[in-house]
């Protein structure tokens, strides 16, 4: 079974200056950012195991959608996501998935998050964390030319304009599994890589996946591309 929190390990390989990598002790790993999405239900214990890797790794915890199954409640939350990655509430940085939004308007997700998910009913946010710009997005609002979401990033982007950038959020661009990648970010991706963004983060699929450096269309890009991971791998039964 592939390590859950490889992606650790994989973000400090794709760009030097995601290196506040100090030595934690014999029992302890120290990372800026770790996590993973599609998580926590009352009905596996995966969810379990990544949690207890998480006590044993600092950094800010950050989590790409579907949260917790089915339905994202607040009840769900409370009974399911709270004893096991709710542990590190305090830390996480989160953004939501469709099935965060099978709640209306993801209320459950916001109530349970509060201002760590940003603005309620828009839930996209920017921070800064070890030398990075880390922008967080919900791909279950409106991601278009036009759309709120995109005016606030590329206004974020122009204002922080640090050498290096990551985003995250729910749906990949790209991906080998099961749901495919999504057309509809094309207008969000030529934004991330025209500001020179270098490392983007997803889920959706219940798998790991890799890419190398992308145009926005799939292209090999080694000099200005993408980065993708796909990590969709936090608890949630896993994807052939």
């Amino acid at each position: 079974m592939l390590h859950p929190l490889l992606l650790r390990r994989a973000l400090l390989l794709s760009c030097a200056c995601l290196a506040a990598c100090g030595e934690g002790g014999p029992d302890r790993a120290r990372a800026s950012l770790v996590g993973a999405g599609d998580i926590a239900s009352c009905w596996w214990r995966a969810d379990e195991s990544t949690a207890r890797l998480l006590d044993k790794i600092d950094g800010v915890v950050f989590t790409v959608g579907d949260n917790v199954y089915q339905d994202g409640s607040l009840r769900q939350y409370a009974r399911c996501y709270a004893p096991t990655w709710g542990r590190h509430l305090e830390r996480t940085r989160p953004t939501p998935g469709n099935h965060d939004y099978k709640t209306r308007d993801g209320a459950g997700y916001f109530a349970y998050f509060g201002a760590r998910a940003g603005e309620p009913g828009k839930g996209w946010y920017s921070y800064e964390v070890d030398g990075w710009h880390v922008v967080a997005l919900n791909t279950e609002e409106e991601v278009g030319e036009d759309s709120e979401q995109l005016r606030w990033l590329r206004e974020d982007l122009r204002r922080h304009r640090t050498r290096c950038t990551l985003a995250y959020m729910h749906h990949p661009r790209f991906s080998s599994g099961k749901h495919g990648g999504r057309d509809q970010l094309g207008p969000l991706w030529n934004l991330l890589y025209a500001s020179g963004v270098e490392v983007v983060l997803a889920g959706h699929d219940h798998h790991y996946e890799r890419f190398a450096p992308q145009t926005p269309d799939g292209r090999l890009d080694r000099a200005k591309g993408i980065r993708q991971f796909i990590v969709g791998t936090g608890g949630a039964p896993h994807y052939a």
